[in-house]
């Protein structure tokens, strides 16, 4: 590590000689540079980044302390060594006090002049590979970091016009859905008036069409659900009441039984009505696509601790276990995706139990507003204290 270059700063010709020679024997892989003013020097040093200098203390004009405070300017990283005469200890500590970085008493002892040069060629190299290491990762990491600011770039262009496209598919889809939807209305009251044996035939496109129509609905809610356009509006509402609202004209449908589990009392929550109807809708969606329609769906409402919970239970297919773990969604599709985010943006959780050929159990909770969570807690003080009195009444 050696192959280095000094720089000799001494008003004395015979030293400065000397000190020469001694470098050029004993280290022979070190180029050596001479100076006999410190002004001349201080021309070098500012050229030629040294990897050492060793200045005599005591010269003309400009002396070695000040020579080194100059050099401390220039080239801080440069170690310097100064040259003392015998005996001269406060010279030595106003030196090292200064920034040298080793002090060499005369009469010069050879050996010692060559190790600490040697380990002063050493740090200086050292030091040089570190800092040059450094302005590499920062480089390295300012490369990164365009390259972080780019990709992010390209992913919110592209999610934008994931957004736009499913926007604008959603749209182009509805159109022409609205107007098949509007003529098989059409056609099947002819059909049933004229009891027509292809009744059946329309029913069925008249449920895929309904598919499809909650297809485009779920493209467009995912294209804002991630975004400020999907803004919810929260009001107090008794969760009970609208659980049996929105599933009561599916539980009245003959072939298809939909079980409601509520509470008496109702359940205050502060939530958007629309998009938590909408949370049941693509429950129960879910729940009729991946079970018979021999199996009941049941729907259950109730209060736990600080928060409520609705779960909707079917009897069908089940999802393998692995696919919980990882979470995967295959087969899943858009409609609990949307579930998902809609419940998150309420400060609520999805949860799903599952077995393979039971069925499963997806399940949502919400926080209660504070005076349904003191009702609550009402409740069951009260329940606590009719046990209490029961029990006293009966011993």
């Amino acid at each position: 590590m050696d192959n280095g270059r000094i720089l000799l700063v001494d008003d004395d010709t015979a030293l400065l000689q000397a000190l020469s020679q001694l470098v050029s024997l004993r280290m022979t892989t070190v180029q050596v540079d001479t100076s006999d003013s410190a002004l001349q020097a201080l021309e070098l040093i500012k050229a030629q980044d040294y990897d050492a200098i060793v200045s005599d203390i005591k010269m003309p004009g400009m002396d070695g302390l000040t020579l080194l405070s100059r050099i401390q300017q220039v080239r801080p990283e440069t170690p310097t060594l100064l040259i003392t005469g015998h005996g001269e200890h406060d010279l030595a500590v106003q030196a090292l006090r200064g920034g040298a970085y080793d002090f060499i008493q005369k009469p010069i002892d050879r050996d010692y002049v060559v190790a600490s040069l040697h380990r002063a060629i050493q740090t200086h190299q050292m030091r040089r590979q570190l800092a040059e290491q450094r302005r590499a990762l920062e480089q390295y990491a300012r490369s990164l970091e365009e390259m972080v600011q780019a990709r992010t770039r390209e992913l919110v262009e592209a999610m934008a016009a994931k957004d736009v496209f499913l926007a604008v598919a959603s749209h182009e889809l509805k159109t022409p859905l609205t107007v098949l939807k509007g003529f098989g209305q059409l056609l099947h009251r002819r059909l049933e008036q004229e009891r027509s044996a292809h009744l059946e035939y329309l029913v069925k496109m008249e449920q895929a069409t309904g598919r499809m129509e909650l297809l485009a609905d779920d493209l467009l809610n995912t294209s804002l659900v991630e975004t400020d356009i999907f803004v919810l509006h929260r009001r107090p509402c008794d969760l009970v009441a609208l659980c049996q609202h929105v599933l009561r004209e599916y539980m009245a449908e003959p072939d298809r039984r939909i079980l409601l589990d509520t509470p008496a009392e109702p359940i205050e929550v502060e939530v958007d009505a629309e998009r938590i109807s909408q949370v049941l809708l693509n429950l129960l969606s879910n729940a009729r696509k991946y079970s018979s329609k021999e199996a009941p769906i049941t729907v259950r409402l109730e209060r736990q601790d600080q928060h409520c919970r609705i779960s909707m239970q079917d009897r069908g297919v089940g999802i393998p276990a692995e696919q919980l773990q990882t979470g995967s969604s295959s087969g899943v599709g858009l409609g609990l995706y949307i579930v998902q985010k809609i419940v998150e943006r309420h400060g609520g959780h999805v949860s799903v139990e599952s077995r393979v050929g039971e069925g499963s159990i997806f399940s949502v909770c919400f926080p209660l507003t504070p005076a349904s969570v003191a009702a609550s807690m009402e409740q069951a003080a009260s329940s606590e204290l009719e046990s209490s009195i029961r029990e006293t009444e009966g011993t």
